[in-house]
């Protein structure tokens, strides 16, 4: 039989069985093809063995066949030794990082509630495939799925896939979808803030009610115009809150669901009645947020005094305003109180249109401090005594800045023995809600719910659909909700800093560099390329 057939048929059964590898490699699956091709190449290569069978075994009998049928085995060997050392890595993980920053690892808290997971959690990430960020988001989402197996990742293109996207009603791009059981949140851009705290709250049951008072001319919830809150609202029940009116005077007390009531901005006093309804609320460790704008509301502002609040009868000035196209009315506060959970990360500017002073005498035993303050080239001005056509500091009748607008404190249940407040920086679980201190130290903060919270700030069209937008108006505004709610799940992880550590080098350092590799390194490849060539020169 002549040779070159069986060499033929060999031939062809190899590129039968590349062909079905390729075809599998690219459908995803054994179909009919890829099958037909695969066993017609082994067939073919079967034939071509047994036709040249003598052939083979002169082939195997040579000394070069079996050298390389050694080098094949150790190749083998070698493969096989890798194989096992990634599987084995790949079931048994153990990752450094060892960046300055820590770019690549998790906070403590987040790997603490990853660690306690008992359901499972999905992430979808939507990201184009040339995303510049969206290897970022992988690396975090990668640390995620690392420290606990009930974490799930995935990727979707939005342009490849819009139909899949359409389904989970994402519209826009770098956004991630965590979801677990029916709940659902979304997170933009590559923050591990973000992710955890969405992480949270979709593993939380309880949706927590906040109250805004009505009937004295506060700013209404449900309207879309300039002074309503219905901007803040939408953003409240975004961050899994019940919203709700209440009408003090209809009620016989306030609510047992009330996880906050709020204040927004009364053109008129409250009656006796229902301050008492507020007090007995708060002496039974409710929590109030007060939003009062420079009116008269005295009934109201002595009440707060009882608390330690001084609520002052003066309008803020400050000519930054300006920098958002205000007037000298608006306020702009850049200060926080680092010692407190509401201003501890917080930097990000916030305005308060027509704003009064509020103040309290600190004292952390008690939970009271003045959170938020101005600049000090503002004042404080006595509210009759404002001319909007000539406003000038009077030192004799005006109080120079900083002005405090923010101001926060405490109230013990009566009755109950408990512990201060927990407000210190250093305790990472200071007004967090229960799932997650029990997610962070393993049980509950003792004592933390026999104090009631109250929040009091000098304005209340921050929040207003007009301003909520500005700078940190809505997130300000948000953290004083979840805060008072005891819904501080929401942690504060800084971003971590790309760090770039410098070499300098000295004169002769970096000569020294420049003629290693420059000069003497390409010197010495060309010297001995030389010598090799004058060798074999010289051998023949």
């Amino acid at each position: 039989m002549n040779n070159s057939k069986p060499v033929f048929l060999g031939l062809l059964g190899v590129v039968s069985l590349l062909a079905g590898g390729v075809t599998y490699a690219i459908t995803g699956e054994f179909s009919a093809v890829p099958l037909l091709l695969v066993w017609g190449g082994l067939l073919l290569t079967m034939v071509s063995l047994y036709v040249n069978f003598a052939g083979v075994r002169g082939l195997i009998a040579r000394r070069s066949t079996k050298f390389g049928a050694n080098m094949l085995l150790m190749i083998g060997i070698f493969a096989v030794i890798i194989g096992m050392i990634g599987a084995t890595s790949m079931r048994y993980k153990y990752r450094i990082d060892l960046t300055a920053t820590k770019r690549y690892s998790l906070s403590p808290q987040t790997v603490k509630i990853l660690k306690t997971l008992e359901r499972d959690v999905d992430a979808i990430a939507f990201y184009r495939s040339d995303e510049r960020t969206r290897q970022a988001m992988n690396d975090l989402l990668q640390e995620y799925s690392y420290h606990s197996p009930k974490f799930k990742y995935w990727f979707v293109d939005p342009d490849k896939r819009p139909v899949e996207t359409a389904k989970y009603g994402v519209t826009s791009y770098r956004t991630t979808l965590i979801r677990s059981g029916d709940r659902e949140e979304i997170v933009g851009f590559e923050s591990e803030e973000k992710v955890t705290n969405s992480l949270l709250r979709v593993l939380k049951d309880e949706v927590k009610t906040i109250y805004f008072v009505n009937g004295h001319g506060e700013h209404p919830l449900d309207d879309a115009e300039k002074p309503g809150y219905k901007t803040a609202k939408e953003a409240l029940e975004k961050d899994n809150f019940k919203v709700k009116d209440l009408l003090l005077v209809g009620e016989g007390a306030v609510p047992e669901d009330a996880a906050v009531v709020v204040v927004g901005g009364p053109k008129k006093d409250f009656l006796e009645g229902e301050l008492k309804k507020l007090a007995d609320y708060i002496g039974k460790g409710g929590k109030a947020l007060f939003m009062l704008d420079p009116s008269p509301t005295p009934v109201l502002a002595k009440y707060l005094a009882d608390y330690g609040f001084v609520v002052g009868n003066d309008i803020v000035i400050d000519k930054r305003g300006q920098m958002i196209g205000a007037n000298y009315l608006t306020p702009v506060v850049t200060e926080y109180h680092k010692d407190h959970p509401l201003g501890r990360d917080f930097s990000v500017a916030t305005f308060y249109p027509v704003s009064r002073s509020v103040e309290i005498t600190e004292d952390p035993t008690k939970g009271s401090y003045n959170l938020a303050k101005t600049g000090a080239n503002s004042w404080s001005m006595t509210e009759g005594k404002l001319n909007e056509d000539d406003i000038k500091f009077n030192p004799a009748l005006d109080r120079r800045g900083p002005i405090n607008i923010v101001s926060v404190t405490t109230v013990k249940v009566e009755g109950e023995e408990s512990k201060p407040p927990v407000d210190s920086a250093a305790d990472e679980t200071a007004g967090m809600d229960e799932t997650t201190r029990k997610a962070l130290k393993g049980s509950q903060e003792e004592g933390l719910s026999s104090w009631g919270k109250i929040v009091v700030v000098g304005d209340s069209d921050f929040v207003g659909n007009a301003h909520i937008g500005l700078m940190g108006n809505k997130d300000y505004f948000l953290n004083m909700i979840s805060w008072l709610a005891e819904e501080t799940s929401l942690i504060s992880v800084r971003r971590k800093t790309v760090g770039v550590t410098p070499m300098p080098l000295s004169d002769t350092q970096s000569k020294l560099v420049f003629w290693l590799s420059v000069v003497i390194a390409p010197s010495l490849i060309l010297a001995v390329g030389g010598a090799v060539v004058a060798r074999r020169r010289w051998a023949a």
